[in-house]
C-alpha cells in the first residue's frame, strides 16, 4: 500500500525561502483544535495531545480502508485581543502580548479523501480508548487562506520577530495589509532539534 505524505504532495506549502515572497494558498482541510494560552503550559500540551491522538486514529483507520497517510506537520493561527492590547504591528506584538493572551488554532492537515463523519468517528475512538482531556475539543476545519507574505524563519522561536520585520517591510513596500491570523508550520521536530536549527514557516495573509 502506497503511503500518502502531503509534505511530498504539496511541495509548495510546507516549502518557504529565507527572504519574504508573496505566495497563493490553495483550500485545505485540517484537523484542529483551539485554545489560549501559553504554549509552554499544561493545557496547551494536553490539547496538542488530543490533537495527535486523534490524528493517528484517523490513521490508522484509512490505512484500514486501503487510504494510508503520513501524519501532516504540525501548524498554529494565532491571535489576540486588539480592542484590549492595541493593533500591533506584527513584528511588535510576540514581544508586548503576553504568552498567557494568545488565541491559537493547532492544525494537521488531513488528506482530500478524509471527511467530518470519519473525524467524528475519530473522536468517539479516542475518547472511549485514551484518557485524554480536550479530545471532544477537536474538529475539522477548512481554511482558504489565498494570498499571503511568506518566509522561512531559522532559529529559536524568541528570536521570530527579527524574521516578522522583514516580512513586514516586504509588505509595506508593495502596499498590502494584513487580511488575516499570523500562522505557522512547523517543520522540526521541536524534541530533537536544537533551538537554534529549528525551521518555522512564518505566513502573513495579506490583500
Amino acid at each position: 500500500m502506497e503511503k500518502l505524505d502531503l509534505t511530498k504532495k504539496y511541495k509548495t506549502y510546507y516549502s518557504a525561502k529565507e527572504k519574504p515572497e508573496l505566495v497563493t494558498i490553495e483550500e485545505a482541510f485540517f484537523l484542529s483544535i483551539t485554545g489560549k494560552g501559553d504554549p509552554s503550559g499544561t493545557m496547551f500540551a494536553e490539547k496538542i495531545s488530543a490533537l495527535y491522538a486523534t490524528a493517528y486514529t484517523l490513521k490508522f483507520a484509512c490505512k484500514a480502508m486501503g487510504k494510508d497517510f503520513v501524519v501532516a506537520k504540525l501548524e498554529g493561527l494565532w491571535s489576540f485581543d486588539e480592542k484590549e492590547f492595541g493593533e500591533y504591528g506584527m513584528s511588535e506584538a510576540p514581544l508586548k502580548v503576553p504568552r498567557s493572551e494568545w488565541n491559537y488554532r493547532m492544525m494537521i492537515r488531513l488528506p482530500d479523501y478524509v471527511n467530518q463523519s470519519q473525524i467524528n468517528q475519530a473522536i468517539e475512538t479516542v475518547i472511549q480508548k485514551k484518557a485524554l482531556q480536550y479530545v471532544e475539543d477537536v474538529e475539522g476545519y477548512l481554511m482558504n487562506e489565498g494570498t499571503v507574505v511568506q518566509m522561512l524563519h531559522v532559529g529559536p522561536f524568541d528570536q521570530e520577530p527579527v524574521t516578522l520585520e522583514k516580512m513586514k517591510q516586504f509588505m509595506e513596500a508593495k502596499d498590502l495589509k494584513r487580511n488575516g491570523l499570523h500562522h505557522e508550520i512547523y517543520l522540526s521536530d521541536l524534541n530533537r532539534t536544537a533551538p537554534e536549527k529549528l525551521k518555522t514557516i512564518l505566513r502573513e495573509p495579506c490583500c
